[in-house]
């Protein structure tokens, strides 16, 4: 269920923690197990992480569970995280968000029919001074309005 070079990678993680401390490198582990499993998590990949590391699955399954950066269904080849935390609403984030399913014919949480994109409504991504602001992939977007997100939106392939 893990490949041999997401072992190679999850081993580099391990090795930056004292022995015995592998478990430490579980959110890289279920982060790079992820991207090998269509972007998101099952049940069976958040066990094998915890069996790789040694560790309760129970322990994996609450970090798999308690961070948005993880998925849990299907997702598009994009995923657009839309923050609707306090400054991004005050600057307009709720009609963006609305804008944006509007664009692309999908609610937050649903798949494009093509499978492009994917929208999800996150608590904050850290970039207060550019609200309202979305992340796609590791690419901050701020200060946006609709005609920066549909020029964005446009974009993707």
């Amino acid at each position: 269920m893990i490949s041999n070079k997401a072992k190679k990678q999850i081993d580099a993680w391990v090795a930056k923690y004292p022995e015995g401390h592998q478990s430490s490198a579980v959110m890289e582990a279920l982060k790079i197990v992820q991207a090998e499993n269509d972007n998101r998590l099952t049940s069976d990949t958040i066990q094998a992480v915890a069996d790789y590391l040694a560790m309760p699955g129970i322990a994996a399954a609450e970090v798999a569970t308690f961070y948005e950066n993880y998925n849990h269904k299907p997702v598009g080849k994009h995923t657009i995280r839309f923050c609707h935390n306090i400054s991004c609403m005050l600057n307009g984030s709720d009609e963006l968000i609305t804008h944006l399913e509007n664009k692309l014919g999908v609610k937050t949480g649903e798949v494009t029919p093509d499978g492009l994109i994917n929208v999800k409504k996150v608590e904050c991504l850290g970039a207060c001074v550019g609200a309202p602001m979305f992340q796609i992939g590791d690419q901050y977007y701020e200060n946006l309005t609709a005609d920066k997100i549909d020029e964005i939106v446009d974009g993707l392939k």
